[in-house]
């Protein structure tokens, strides 16, 4: 049984339809980014996955529970951690912590729990002392401290700086070693590219690609760009005309712009060792994650 479970899931707010009938599957152990713009219905998704939102029509399973009817022994299996949550700032971390501790049946001991997020030295430190990056692993404590089967990360590390991202992720391959299922939501395309084995783009309601980060950045008809210099730039005028009417100058070299990338390299390759020639700073650059997120939400910014 996968850990989630989604089957034409609708949701609508009066007559506006924020989920529009999708479908996805979370398989246990697997970090899932679920990704969208703003106002795609990514955030609506993932509450109903919580049990926070009731949803209008389809199938939804978390942890073979149906969230709506989960109660306490669902809620007690899943950690969720905000892109902001109100804590005491007079408390420290440690007892901040206990308290969370103390609400779960069968929670983790606080100090191992400080220990995985890296937040020893500062077990006695109030929280309102806390660093931005220490903040947001003290979030991160507390949806681990009931020892949850399924991690829910909203936008985990919004704000960071280059080095706190890094311990976020170090972090966060840590659970997905300790056997945890995670779901993420995150704006960073790099972070998804980095950390997740699965991603689903929302927009519009709909989710429009479903595939591992690689997968996505090589589907479907997205161009590769081949960029390269030639010592004679009027060499360029012996190339087949099959090449030549694609070479496109582009900061002082030559640029092509193809679908069908192995072809056009090996026949721009075989043109250039035929007349010894070199390809000086040749580069073939694939789409990017990114590059696929923007094509895929720009015509779909959802409810």
């Amino acid at each position: 049984m996968s850990a989630i479970e989604v089957e034409n899931l609708f949701k609508s707010y009066g007559r506006v339809a924020a989920v529009r009938g999708i479908n996805f599957r979370v398989e246990k152990g697997e970090v899932f980014a679920l990704l969208g713009p703003n106002g795609a219905g990514k955030t609506t998704t993932l509450e109903i996955l919580e049990g926070h939102r009731r949803r209008s029509a389809g199938r939804v399973s978390v942890l073979g529970v149906d969230p709506e009817r989960g109660g306490r022994a669902f809620r007690e299996r899943i950690g969720i951690v905000l892109q902001s949550a109100g804590l005491d700032g007079e408390l420290t971390v440690g007892e901040t912590l206990a308290l969370y501790a103390a609400s779960y049946s069968r929670s983790l001991p606080a100090e191992d729990v400080i220990a995985l997020i890296g937040l020893e030295d500062k077990t006695r430190a109030r929280v309102k002392t806390l660093s931005g990056g220490q903040r947001r692993r003290l979030d991160l404590a507390l949806a681990l401290v009931g020892n949850p089967d399924l991690i829910f990360l909203d936008e985990p590390t919004t704000g960071f700086d280059p080095a706190a991202r890094r311990g976020a992720w170090e972090l966060i391959e840590r659970l997905r070693g300790l056997g945890r299922t995670i779901v993420l939501t995150s704006h960073y395309m790099d972070e998804v590219q980095h950390l997740a084995d699965r991603a689903a783009v929302i927009s519009g309601g709909r989710i429009v690609a479903d595939g591992s980060p690689d997968s996505l950045g090589r589907s479907g008809p997205r161009q590769t760009v081949i960029s390269f210099r030639l010592a004679d730039p009027r060499t360029v005028d012996q190339l087949p005309l099959e090449l030549g009417r694609l070479v496109m100058p582009e900061d002082g070299g030559l640029m092509i712009r193809t679908t069908d990338p192995v072809r056009v390299l090996s026949r721009l390759c075989d043109w250039a060792l035929e007349r010894d020639l070199d390809l000086s700073g040749l580069q073939v650059a694939r789409p990017s994650l990114e590059d696929v997120y923007l094509e895929l939400t720009e015509d779909g910014r959802g409810v």
